[in-house]
Parts: C-alpha cells; structure tokens; sequence
C-alpha cells in the first residue's frame, strides 16, 4: 500500500493519538530548546546559564511555563480587546498545523495498526507549510495594531516586511527541490532521495533555505521584530502573562517546523546517513530507528539557530532587506533557470548528473566572479552627494568648528539687552 493509502485507513483513535503527539513534540521541544540555548550561549559567554532548577538547571523552562499563567494581565485601555485576545493565538496554531505534513518516519505498527508516522500526506504540503508560516505572521501584525502602542505597531511593521521579503526566497529555493522530484508531496521529496540528498545535489536552494528560514522566524540576526535596542520588546511589548507564552511557544514551535521542514527537502527526511544505510539491507531505515535520524538532523538546525545567536550580531534594516531583496531573490531566480535548462539539456544528451552538476558549478563561480569584475558606477565629482558612513546614515562636515561657550553665551546676553531696553521704552511711553 502506498502512503497516502495507508493513511487514509487510520481509524479515529489513532488519528487522535498521532495528533497529541504532535502538540507534544511542539511543547517538548519548546521546554528543551529554551533551556538548551540559555545554557549554550551561557558556554559561549564563559558563564554556566540555567543550574538551579532541577538536575543541572534543565527543568528552568518547566518552572517559566508554569509561572507565567499565573503572572498578572496587563492590558492597556487603548488596546482592541477581541484582536488582542486573538493576536497570540493566530501565532501559535498555524505553526502547530505545518507539523502535521512532516513526515517523521516510515510504515510501522501501532498496537497492532499499520501506518505511516505523519498525520497526513497531502499532494501540496509544500505550499500547506509555506502558508502556515505567512499566516503566523498575521498574529505579529494584528498583536502591534491591537496593543494601541506606538512601539508593538512599529514592531509588527518590520516583522511583516521581514517576513514577506524572505517568504518569498524561501519560496524559490523550493522549485529547484520540486522540480527535482516531481511532487509537492513532502513523503514524495523524502523517497525521491533515497539515490541521494538534496543538501549536495542541490546547494544554491540549501543555502537560500537556510538563509531564509533565520530570517522567516525572526532570529538573530534578523531578530528585527524583537530589536530590544530600538523597539522595546518589539511586537509584545504590551502583552503578559499566558498571552506572552503564547507568542514564545510560537517562535520556538516555528523554528521546530522549519527545520524539520529543510530536514525534509534536503537531508532526506528520515533516511539513515550513509554508512548506516549500506548496513544489513536498509535495517535502520526500517521501524521506529528513522524517527532517530530525523530528530537529530533536527537538531543540528536548532543548534544552528543558537550558534548564530551566540556570534553574529544583529543586522541593521537596510543591511537585511538587501540581503533578501538583491542577493537572495536574484541568484534564486538565476539558479531556477540553470536547474531548468540543466535538466532539459540531461533528458535530451542523456548525460550524467555528476557532469550536469560540475557544469552548473564552473558557471556559477564564473558569474560570481565576473560580479565582482564589473566596475562601479561612476559618479561625477561635482555632483553634490552628502558623505556617509558604510551604512548610508549622514554624518557632520569634517570641517564643522563649533564655537566655544563665550561665543554661544553673546547673543544670548545681547538678546536680553535688545530685550530689556525694549521693555524700558514701552514703561516710558506708557508713562507719557
């Protein structure tokens, strides 16, 4: 039986089952993850992080969940109650939907059922994800225009054009997977790489994915929604209690889902690694063993998202909508166009992939070199241009002199003498 088939006879309880244990999955890695990056970026930051809560400080984000329902509302009295309410759970439940098209193992039996680990397998789950994720940003949106606060709304702002920016190169790096496997199935893309991951046949859209999925959770670098130096706290300034819990259960849930979404396209889902897939005719890609490789190839993106935390700062504005905008959609368009022409020119010659893939190299690193070849624009001299630093903000005339305070206290002093004698003139005519 096929997938599709297999998941179409679940009964109810099992159906039931699969989908509490993907809110379970959701929250359990949530609670790992929180305490996971407190305690890594404490190692980087030469501090120990999290230790008191239970053994080694790994129940800290246990004792956080359970506080936080019981901290005080605050809600503003400028806030649009029914969209505030609203806000956090428009965040949090599409994330938990996009898990339900991951595949997170082959067929096995549950007391005695025969089924497929995954909730449902749709012909579209590709698109079903990629419009999980641009609904979640509606709850970012809605949560800065309800909190009737000037700092929220200019947090939703940013996060809306951050998310739509990258949403759409995540959405390019994709094609070339597709194209490849000829279905929007994410159980197809996993089968088709049983010759072969897509991380290395197929590096542009692996680099481009990985790019955009920091940037689609708003994570550091790119944690611009939550810029605590500019914002405040971004989005959820106003917002406590349960509701705030919401909003972090969401980012976490969400950085969850995309990585085991580029599991899914470019590690071969649940598939052994090499050496142990050539073991006693595939055993470890049979049974409940897949479910391991698929969790900790979710894991090395997760440490991803902390690694970057830990060491790369936050980007300005500017500098990460022309990253997404002239970098990333660009050479997304021009790799589509090679993958396209690539596979064509294969069916008709009946070359070899390995040949079509050196090929497709050697004009990559040509185009890249030739960008960096081409000469700049030229300016004229008289043209009249203010100086600026490296990120475009104007900066005072290097020749500005600023007099010293004996020249700024002169007019200050003839201003009140102009003054009082004026005053003295208006007595003595008011006297005649």
């Amino acid at each position: 039986m096929t997938r599709a088939e297999l998941l179409a006879d679940d009964p109810l309880w099992l159906i039931l089952v699969k989908a509490v244990a993907l809110l379970l999955i959701g929250m359990l890695m949530t609670l790992f993850m929180i305490v996971l990056e407190r305690k890594v970026v404490g190692r980087m930051q030469h501090r120990p992080g999290p230790n008191r809560v239970g053994p080694g400080g790994w129940l800290q984000s246990l004792a956080d969940g359970l506080k936080l329902p019981f901290k005080e509302q605050v809600i503003p009295d400028t806030a649009d109650r029914k969209v505030y309410f609203l806000a956090p759970i428009l965040s949090t439940i599409p994330a938990f939907l996009a898990l339900s098209v991951i595949p997170f193992g082959p067929e096995v039996s549950i007391f005695g059922e025969r089924t497929v680990l995954q909730l449902v397998d749709l012909p579209v789950g590709v698109l079903v994800i990629l419009a999980c994720s641009s609904i979640g940003v509606y709850g970012i949106v809605l949560a800065g225009w309800a909190s009737g606060s000037p700092y929220p709304l200019l947090g939703g702002l940013r996060s809306a054009a951050q998310v739509i920016s990258y949403e759409i190169a995540m959405g390019l790096s994709l094609v070339a997977v597709i194209l490849y496997t000829g279905s929007m199935s994410t159980g197809d893309i996993v089968d088709a790489q049983a010759g072969g991951w897509y991380f290395y046949l197929l590096i542009p859209s692996f680099v481009i994915y990985m790019v955009s999925m920091v940037g689609e959770t708003n994570r550091a670098p790119f944690d611009l929604p939550e810029a605590e130096s500019e914002l405040v706290g971004g989005f959820h300034t106003e917002y406590s209690s349960m509701k705030f819990a919401l909003f972090f259960l969401a980012e976490y849930v969400n950085m969850v889902m995309v990585s085991a979404f580029c599991t899914t396209l470019f590690l071969g889902g649940y598939m052994a690694p090499w050496p142990l897939s050539a073991i006693n005719d595939n055993m470890f890609n049979t049974g409940w063993w897949p479910m391991l490789w698929w969790l900790g190839k979710t894991l090395i993106f997760l440490f991803l998202f902390i690694w970057l935390r830990g060491t790369l700062p936050r980007l300005r504005y500017d500098q990460f909508m022309r990253l997404g905008w002239k970098v990333l959609v660009p050479a997304n368009l021009v790799w589509i166009v090679l993958v396209v022409a690539l596979r064509a020119f294969r069916n008709e010659a009946e070359i070899s992939a390995g040949t079509i893939l050196t090929a497709g190299g050697i004009v990559l690193v040509v185009l890249i070199g030739l960008s960096f070849l081409l000469p700049e624009r030229s300016v004229p001299d008289d043209e009249d241009r203010v100086p600026v630093t490296g990120g475009g903000y104007p900066i005072p005339p290097l020749d500005l002199v600023v007099p010293d305070r004996a020249q700024l206290a002169k007019p200050a002093r003839q201003r009140r003498k102009r003054q009082t004698a004026s005053v003295g003139a208006a007595e003595k005519e008011t006297d005649q």
